[in-house]
């Protein structure tokens, strides 16, 4: 931009707490389900569907949003995304019912959508080199650490204060990171011709990706073969062929497919989905401890805690092992150790105290790979992309993140519903539990597919994209 300005402490900090106000609203309702249920009176299905309504609208929208960040502003849409979470958990705190509780996720989903791509940009354009790396691993520290963290802190304030007080906190997250980055100055992307929101774009994915996600989370209760069910499986399949052919024809489309020529951008991009798509393994097994072996909220944070502290303690060595031997290394290990940690959480026949062992090893193992993935993926992501491009890329790849997060947690709720109703809770529980094994495994494939081996210069994208910083 010109401005000279060069990122500060004061900034990631405020940068790290808008993020972590995302994972107070998202992954704390994970732990609270039970009390959730019991004091608004509503079904365990309505409140599945809305713990992942803000991860489906958050992936909706947050292509669109870092696309509108580059143009019109990202410190703006990151402040925008943060009185919107304002708004959201507002909302939650007020909800009486599932009303106010439905449109509180939605509005916090168009939070995340806007918070998340926006402050990877300012990221990007305010530091550089391995001071990037340092920011982008407190901005994974927020992210997924933060996931952890949340995960804890949760379901202590559920059970010691009750469960709106987490909504609560979040407001006072949101406001101290608007205090905190007020003096960052303004970043846009070069300007590039006249600016066209892709509205027509947004509209086929929206429809595409609601009937997706109501196949997943529905469609028991619709019945599989139901011609409800099988129109929906229809229209989200014929929504993704037209989606691709449309948006390839376009000058200005939503999502720029040319991004995914770049095979590191590409390999990041989708073990992230995978990698997030694991997280369905916390909705199983905090369920599980609670249901099956009658934990309490704060009982079934505690067994989390190793993966808090691994993700924090982890992350700045991921960072270490990116800037040694390049991004393959900490990625490809980070995929194997969550797998690892995830496989051992299915062990559901042991006794109480050696399960409860087993799983909270697991929590750690599990967060020792997701903390050496984060950064050399999110580096990746956003160095292999074009200056001017910087939100649209990051919004896709945080889609990823996002989607991949609501659909693993979508499936693994089927999954464990199903077998529940002709099964025992522990055989419903391993088979939840082993759907997330699966997503880990397909992650691990895709990074020994697409990520360079070793450690390269950063080269210069081609002529036809904008240099990158």
């Amino acid at each position: 931009m010109g401005t000279g300005y060069k990122g500060t402490n004061k900034m990631i900090t405020g940068i790290v707490f808008g993020v972590l106000t995302f994972w107070l609203f998202a992954q704390a309702m994970v732990n609270i389900v039970p009390a959730v249920q019991k004091d608004l009176g509503i079904s365990l299905g309505m409140l599945n569907v809305a713990i992942s309504l803000t991860a489906l609208f958050s992936g909706i929208f947050i292509v669109a949003a870092g696309g509108v960040a580059d143009k019109v502003g990202r410190k703006k849409i990151t402040y925008l995304g943060l009185i919107l979470s304002v708004i959201g958990s507002l909302c939650l705190v007020l909800a009486n019912g599932s009303a106010l509780l439905i449109i509180g996720r939605v509005i916090q989903g168009l939070s995340a959508a806007c918070i998340m791509p926006s402050t990877i940009a300012l990221m990007k354009e305010y530091f550089e080199g391995a001071e990037r790396q340092r920011a982008l691993s407190y901005w994974s520290i927020g992210s997924w650490g933060g996931s952890g963290v949340c995960s804890f802190a949760g379901g202590a304030i559920a059970t010691y204060m009750g469960w709106k007080w987490i909504f609560i906190f979040s407001i006072i997250f949101a406001l101290l990171a608007m205090w905190l980055i007020k003096d960052t100055p303004e970043s846009k992307g070069e300007e590039s011709g006249e600016f066209k929101f892709d509205f027509g774009g947004l509209a086929i994915f929206i429809v595409t990706m609601v009937a997706l996600n109501l196949v997943i989370t529905r469609g028991k209760d619709f019945g599989w073969l139901s011609p409800l069910t099988l129109g929906l499986a229809a229209v989200s399949i014929i929504g993704f062929f037209v989606f691709i052919r449309v948006e390839k024809k376009k000058e200005h489309a939503l999502i720029d497919f040319a991004l995914f020529k770049n095979r590191p951008y590409t390999g990041s991009t989708i073990s992230n989905f995978l990698l997030n798509a694991v997280a369905g393994t916390l909705v199983i097994a905090n369920t599980y401890v609670q249901v099956g072996r009658g934990f309490t909220e704060f009982q079934a944070g505690m067994l989390s805690l190793g993966y808090l502290v691994a993700v924090l303690a982890m992350i700045r060595v991921g960072e270490k092992i990116l800037q040694r031997t390049g991004a393959k290394t900490p990625m490809v290990w980070g995929a194997i150790l969550t797998t690892i940690g995830v496989a051992v959480m299915g062990l559901t026949f042991l006794p109480d105290l050696i399960y409860t062992v087993v799983v909270f090893s697991g929590y750690a193992i599990f967060g020792i790979g997701l903390g050496m993935y984060a950064t050399p993926s999110t580096d990746t992501a956003v160095s292999s992309a074009p200056s001017n491009k910087v939100g649209e890329a990051s919004g896709l790849y945080k889609m990823a993140s996002s989607l991949g997060g609501s659909f693993g947690v979508a499936i693994s709720a089927t999954v464990y519903g199903a077998i529940q109703t002709v099964g025992s809770l522990e055989a419903a529980a391993a088979a939840g539990i082993i759907t997330n094994v699966i997503f880990a495994v397909l992650s691990l494939l895709s990074i020994m597919a697409f990520i360079p081996g070793k450690k390269a210069p950063r080269k210069t994208p081609e002529p036809t994209q904008s240099p990158a910083t």
